[in-house]
Parts: structure tokens; sequence; C-alpha cells
């Protein structure tokens, strides 16, 4: 069952993308075993770039979020394909602060708030990625990406992004909707949708009551005739492998295998996403390291022969 989806109204102007991240969050949890305040915190992270990488002209297309607010969580990181999987981790995931006055978990004062969110879009037509970069401005996460769409890329945005935690640790639900307003929007518009994100209920309270991202665009797009673009499943998806692991040991140079080798030749990669663990034997890497190097220099001479 397809739990993100895309919508336009009807007269163009407004775009809409909800998602119940749910199930990715929970994967999420699983996997860095997170405190409640951490698992809200990069569970807010993963769905909203879910929600930036389905919002992408092409599925070949990658954005990363880079979180560093100071705060004792360290530095949060989320990556997304043009698809909308999602991948991330945080530095400290155990970190638990006693909750805010509301009652709820105080995800700014773990995050931080006297630091930037960086987002690097990369385009696979441009040879360099964008990096954009705003100041936070509260480390709740839905506030900054906000923040980055009016200032670095000067789209009108509403961002709302929630995680349930229950009393466990596991993840009730979890989700959220990015809107946005496309050029030409009259005030009149600009009210009317106004009028209605103030009157619908959290992200989580709608979750946990049955809602479903379709009911989100409803209730936000009430009055300008929704109508579904697009629906997608979207999940948590590391995109590692043993190959390229070994790729990237490779890429560091010879002189640098040598010098890891001496120390110790068994060598051990953990990805920092999946946790998934590569095992290596340096002397062998080193060997093929050499053959790669051989087979270059003699297709090299073969082009200088035929020149």
């Amino acid at each position: 069952m397809a739990n993100l989806i895309r919508g336009l109204s009807e007269n163009g102007g407004v775009v809409f993308c909800g998602v119940d991240s749910t199930e990715l969050v929970r994967r999420a949890e699983q996997l860095h075993t997170t405190s409640a305040t951490c698992s809200a915190a990069l569970g807010r992270l993963l769905t909203g770039a879910s929600l930036m990488g389905a919002m992408l002209k092409d599925d070949g297309d990658k954005v990363t979020l880079r979180v560093q607010g100071g705060g004792p969580a360290g530095v949060l990181i989320a990556c997304t394909d043009g698809t909308g999987n999602v991948k991330g981790c945080i530095d400290n995931p155990l970190v638990e602060l006693p909750p805010k006055a509301d009652g709820h978990l105080d995800v700014g004062g773990a995050v931080g708030r006297s630091g930037v969110l960086t987002v690097i879009r990369d385009n696979r037509l441009q040879k360099e990625p964008t990096v954009g970069q705003v100041p936070l401005v509260s480390g709740e996460i839905a506030e900054d990406l906000t923040r980055y769409y009016a200032t670095s890329e000067q789209i009108p945005t509403v961002c709302a992004l929630g995680v349930l935690v229950d009393k466990d640790l596991s993840i009730l639900c979890a989700g959220g909707y990015l809107l946005q307003l496309l050029p030409g929007a009259t005030d009149a518009e600009i009210d009317t949708l106004e009028k209605n994100i103030a009157a619908m209920p959290s992200v989580t309270e709608m979750l946990h009551a049955g809602k479903t991202p379709k009911d989100m665009m409803e209730l936000a797009m009430a009055g300008f005739a929704p109508q579904v673009l697009d629906e997608r499943t979207v999940g948590y998806q590391c995109d590692c492998s043993e190959e390229r692991t070994k790729g990237m040991l490779l890429s560091l140079g010879r002189r640098e295998l040598v010098k890891m080798r001496d120390e110790d030749p068994h060598c051990e990669v953990v990805c920092h996403f999946c946790h998934s663990r590569y095992q290596y034997d340096l002397n062998d890497l080193i060997a093929e390291y050499d053959a790669q190097a051989a087979q270059r220099a003699a297709e090299e001479a073969a082009q200088n022969t035929n020149a």
C-alpha cells in the first residue's frame, strides 16, 4: 500500500506532498536504537528528506540534509533519492532530555538551535552538487526546512512533521507534509490556505486517528479541489554494498592502503546508516589495486601507440 502522495490544486497553483513515514521511522529506530527524543529528531529529518526527495524532478537526483545545531544529539544526517526513499544517522542516539512544559519531546533542545541546516542537492545533469545553508530557526526540523525553502529557493512553503513515540520507545506513528505555493497565487488563496492549516490537528494526531496522507491533503487544500498526481511506497533503504565499500577503500590509493595494512591487514568497515559490516584483507586489496593500475597503464600505452 502506497504511503506517499503528491497532489495539485485544480488551478495548478498549490502543490502538496504527504507521507505516512511510520514504518521507515520504525526501521531507523531499530537500526540506531534511539532514545525517544532522538527518534523524534531523526524521524522528523528522515520524513522531511523523503518529502523533498519525492518533489525532485528526476528519480536519479539526490538530496542530503545535514543538521548541526550544537545540541547534545550531535550532527543529524538524512539522505534521499528522487523517489523518496531515505537513510540517515545521528551522532549520539541515546541522548534524552526532560519533556518541554507542554509535555512534548524537546527535539530542539537535543538538536540545538545555534547551528545550521545544510541542504546538498545532487542533480545528475550538473557536474557539482548545489549546496544551500541556512541558520536554524528552532532545531525542531519542520520550521528549519520551511526557512530553507523561503530563504534559499524563494518558495513559500508550509512544512509539518511529527513522530509519536510510545512509552516502550517504539514508534506509534510518524509522517508529515509539504505544501508549496507556485508563482501567481492570490492573496485570497493564501488566506484560505493559512486558515486551512491553522484549523488542522497535528500530523501525529491525524495519523494516530487513522488519517492518511490523502486526508491531510484534502484538509490542507480544502476549497482548492486537489487531485492526486501520483502515489508511491517509500521506505528506509541503504544503498551500501560490499562492492561500493571496496571501491571506496581502493580510492584511498596504494600508499594509504599499505599504511593501513601495516597496522592491521584485516579491515572492517561499518556503514553509518544501516550498520552493515564489510570485512576485507588489505593484502588482497593492494594486489587488486596494483592489477588495476597495471591494466590502466597498458591501456594508456596502447592508446599512445595507436596515436
